[in-house]
């Protein structure tokens, strides 16, 4: 399989005071193009963190990522932003949709900014993929965590990434939520055949991956492949 990912020695410091914080320490790994990778670990192990180097959100300290055959280092900064908006997904545990804009307007975002046409049209075939073509026109404070998230997975998902970055995102949701939104994540996966990076604490959501790596104090300490069960692979998008 083509490899869509490839971090070299990536290390991250910051500086605290007098002091050097190093968050990241010497991680390598590769990710091929089509599967799904859960990244594992304690509060502060680095999760975060190496999902932002790989995706172009921060630049490391030491270190290289390759994405799509792109140094992103190499990149200036909208370099890297007209990079991201062409390649990458991105789904937040808080969401992050724009307060001002209805559902519908925020799943347009991505493909506005890149001045494609039918922008609607195709944001309300993502609105009905989620779920939500009956909540197209509420704004982010009038839905629940659990839709807002939905709202966010469509808005990744039109922008038809190779890959989508995905930190936490069930981490402000009740567990029955949660399981609902992970389950429409993967059937999303398999629909549009894009390569998952998810960071998170909850091991079962991690069991539902192709591969489980594990950080601790900011290095790689483990990297599994992961047998998903028959049921997981033969979820189907779920109903409203």
């Amino acid at each position: 399989m083509t490899k869509i990912l490839s971090v070299r020695n990536l290390t991250k410091c910051h500086q605290s005071g007098t002091r050097v914080l190093t968050v990241l320490n010497d991680v390598s790994l590769e990710v091929e193009s089509g599967t799904s990778c859960a990244i594992v670990g304690p509060s502060g192990s680095g999760k975060t963190t190496l999902l932002g180097l790989s995706a172009g959100l921060d630049l490391p300290t030491h270190g290289s990522v390759l994405l799509k055959n792109v140094h992103l280092e190499e990149l200036g900064e909208d370099e890297r932003a007209r990079f991201r908006n062409q390649t990458i997904g991105f789904v937040f545990q808080n969401f992050q949709l724009i307060p001002t804009l209805t559902a519908l307007e925020n799943i347009m975002v991505p493909l506005e900014l890149r001045g494609e046409k039918n922008v609607r049209a195709q944001a309300l075939m993502l609105a009905h993929e989620v779920g939500l073509t009956d909540r197209v026109d509420h704004y982010p404070v009038q839905m629940s965590g659990g839709e807002q998230q939905r709202v966010a997975l469509a808005r990744a998902f039109i922008n038809r990434p190779a890959i989508l970055f995905a930190d936490e995102p069930t981490g402000n949701l009740d567990s029955e939520t949660s399981e609902r939104v992970e389950d429409l994540l993967f059937a999303l996966n398999r629909t549009h055949g894009t390569t998952l990076l998810i960071a998170t604490h909850d091991r079962d959501f991690a069991a539902k991956t192709n591969r489980i790596v594990t950080l601790q104090g900011g290095r790689l300490v483990s990297d599994e492949s992961n047998v998903v069960t028959e049921s997981a692979q033969e979820l189907q998008v779920p109903a409203p």
